[in-house]
């Protein structure tokens, strides 16, 4: 039985990312895979990368040592045949959590060897699941896709092979008129989040059930 562990790297749970997650999972599972799934922000106190250096000596070369609130996780990515995270758009990047995590996750494989590129045993497939206000035909403008491009070259470098799906456009929040929001037109966000974001739920869950049944490459 293949093992996803399924994170939502957004403060919100509930809503738009983490839903994208669980269906995600829940394709996962449908295949028969084991999944474990994370609430980043209801995890223990973490932090990002410390700079100990704990993972490049023996015998814990490859392994973060830094015990807090993400050793639990990065436990379960080391054995895990896949990895979905998602994360939310803040200032045109991802949240704070998810660059915690991400620091620990790819530094902890980092050599700083020209005959050995890496400590990871194994690649595996990461689903990255990106919401945001912005539309994703905006992205290119906004460099919004020059970051993630950088994201994808490290996590394929040191994780595994990467798919995207980003879900622009997204409902904030319930009740638009209590902040007095004009960049916003709240009926077409509330037409938008009742036709295409069930469509876009269903593509996560397709996804997930890719990773584990499909060849994720194509």
């Amino acid at each position: 039985m293949k093992k996803i562990v399924a994170i939502n790297a957004s403060p919100r749970a509930g809503w738009n990312t983490a839903q994208l997650v669980e269906q995600a999972a829940l394709g996962a599972k449908k295949e028969n895979a084991q999944v474990k799934y994370y609430d980043l922000y209801k995890q223990e106190k973490f932090t990002g990368c410390v700079s100990c250096f704990g993972c490049m000596l023996d015998p814990n070369k490859g392994k973060c040592v830094y015990k807090d609130g993400l050793s639990e996780i990065l436990e379960e990515i080391s054995t895990a045949d896949g990895l979905i995270i998602g994360t939310p758009n803040y200032l045109g990047e991802v949240s704070a959590g998810f660059r915690a995590l991400f620091e620990r996750l790819i530094f902890q494989h980092l050599t700083y060897k020209h005959e050995v590129g890496g400590y990871a045993e194994q690649k595996i497939p990461v689903l990255f699941i990106m919401t945001s206000n912005v539309a994703e035909d905006l992205y290119d403008a906004n460099g919004y896709t020059n970051m993630l491009a950088g994201y994808k070259k490290r996590l394929e470098r040191f994780i595994g092979p990467v798919k995207f799906m980003i879900c622009g456009q997204t409902k904030q929040v319930n009740d638009y008129s209590k902040y007095g929001w004009t960049y916003f037109d709240p009926e077409a966000v509330e037409h938008r989040h009742k036709t295409v974001f069930p469509m876009e739920k269903a593509q996560a869950y397709a996804l997930g059930s890719k990773m584990v049944s499909g060849s994720w490459e194509e």
